[in-house]
C-alpha cells in the first residue's frame, strides 16, 4: 500500500459502532483509499484489522455499498503492478461532502 496512514492517524478514528446512530449522510470519513475506479471511504476502525466504511468497485455507483473492509486486505491488493493508495491530502468530512457521495446518495434514494 502506498502512503499507509501512521498509528497515531488510525487512532483518530473512532470504533467500530461508535458511529452507528449517526445519518449516512452525516458521518464523518476519516480516510480515502483509491486505485483505478475504487474507492474506500473509511469511517469506523476496530483498531487490529477492520474497517466499516463506503465501497465504490470499479466506478459501479448502483452496487456500491456500506460494510466492512478487511485492512490487511486493502494492504495487499496489486493490480498490474499498482498498489491502493491513500489520499495524502484528506480532511476528515462528512459522506454527504464528498463529491461522489452524490452519485451514490441519488441512487439510493
Amino acid at each position: 500500500m502506498w502512503n499507509e496512514p501512521t498509528q497515531n492517524q488510525l487512532n483518530q478514528i473512532p470504533k467500530l459502532y461508535e458511529t452507528e446512530n449517526i445519518p449516512t449522510k452525516e458521518k464523518i470519513i476519516y480516510e480515502h483509499f483509491f486505485i483505478f475506479g475504487c474507492d474506500w471511504y473509511i469511517a469506523e476502525y476496530d483498531g487490529n484489522d477492520i474497517f466499516f466504511g463506503y465501497t465504490i468497485l470499479n466506478s459501479d455507483y448502483v452496487n456500491s455499498e456500506w460494510g466492512y473492509i478487511s485492512y490487511d486486505e486493502l494492504k495487499s491488493v496489486k493490480i498490474n503492478g499498482f498498489e491502493v493508495e491513500r489520499e495524502l491530502n484528506w480532511k476528515p468530512k462528512q459522506f454527504s461532502e464528498i463529491e461522489k457521495s452524490e452519485l451514490c446518495l441519488q441512487i439510493d434514494n
